[in-house]
């Protein structure tokens, strides 16, 4: 088990750090301190070769010029906030717009356009991790109160990726954090994610208005285009319907204690992810442009899927979805894992 650190250049004076945990298998994760994007992860496939399982840029200037917010923490609210404004306790609370008018993933500058603070860093005998933190200040992209964030990166021996969220605010705030990895277990991208076959225990999902914000309705998946209770490929019944006929960009609810596991047959990859978060959204990378990844290869339509794994979207808005506010002095805490394996 180990850490390298490293240099990865400079953001308005302030130094970005690229830190690489590795463990005793192969297996390393690698993320920079801006936006705590992570930037690779090493995985083996059934032969034993390592290849990069997630969409990656080699330079910081990539990352500060395209807004795909590959590999980022998003945040205070992952997702859309509708009308850029919510409710709370009798006062209305206006956000900056950054789509249309609506507010997207934090906003112009969410916790994605941050340069991240190095807390700790720990090296066990089965587990490496790494402790950074970011201060979202009273009044940044219109929250209100003053954040502080911490965020835990954690390989294990066992080839488990976890991500550990926990923040504490001085004043009310809805806070709904997530990483926005684009997977994609062909390795260094080397097809699209519409073969991968996806499995997750999904019951019931969020429709969505023409402006992707959920309607307020829960609905159930079963003999729709969402039903992916049993594996299936991405792309199996996606033009089946015309809200997925371009892919998916869907809320799903997750039943207690559900996982989700992603597979690509021809690599022999299986990822499982488990969290204790209440939805996650699917999104099968519709919107990408086809930006030169690490690899050399360009992002196209369909190059990776996020699986991001937050409280519902635009809750503050849908009285009758879990809240995602915080009260000031409480701590908000959030937990997602990556499990890597190989099927012969």
């Amino acid at each position: 088990m180990d850490i390298k650190k490293e240099v990865f250049g400079k953001y308005r004076e302030k130094q970005v750090d690229a830190y690489t945990l590795k463990n005793d298998h192969g297996m390393e994760v690698t993320f920079i301190t801006y936006g705590g994007a992570v930037t690779k992860i090493l995985v083996p496939d059934r032969n034993g070769r390592l290849e990069n399982v997630v969409l990656g840029f080699g330079t910081l200037d990539a990352y500060i010029e395209h807004t795909h917010y590959f590999g980022a923490i998003v945040g205070r609210v992952a997702g859309r906030i509708g009308q850029s404004r919510y409710d709370h306790q009798g006062e209305t609370v206006e956000l900056t717009p950054n789509e249309g008018e609506n507010h997207l993933h934090g906003g112009r500058s969410g916790f994605n356009s941050g340069v991240w603070e190095e807390e700790e860093v720990a090296i066990e005998f089965d587990r490496v991790s790494v402790k950074i933190s970011y201060l979202s200040r009273d009044g940044e992209e219109g929250y209100p109160g003053n954040l502080k964030v911490f965020v835990t990166y954690t390989l294990t021996n066992e080839g488990c990726f976890h991500i550990k969220y926990q923040a504490e605010a001085d004043r009310d705030t809805p806070l709904n954090l997530t990483n926005h990895s684009y997977f994609n277990l062909s390795g260094d991208a080397k097809e699209d994610v519409l073969g991968h076959v996806l499995q997750m225990d999904a019951d019931s999902f969020l429709p969505l208005s023409e402006e992707n914000l959920p309607t307020g309705e829960i609905r159930p998946v079963e003999g729709t285009a969402f039903d992916f209770r049993q594996k299936r490929t991405i792309r199996e019944d996606m033009g089946k319907s015309e809200e997925t006929k371009n892919g998916y960009d869907h809320p799903f609810v997750l039943n207690k204690s559900g996982n989700i596991t992603l597979s690509h047959e021809g690599s022999g990859r299986v990822m499982t992810v488990g969290t204790d978060q209440e939805s996650f959204v699917l999104y099968t990378g519709n919107f990408l442009t086809g930006d030169i990844l690490s690899e050399g290869v360009p992002a196209g339509k369909h190059a990776g899927l996020c699986l991001e794994t937050q409280g519902y979207p635009d809750a503050v808005n849908h009285p009758h979805f879990p809240s995602v506010m915080v009260k000031a002095g409480e701590e908000y805490r959030a937990s997602t894992s990556y499990t890597f394996t190989v099927k012969k």
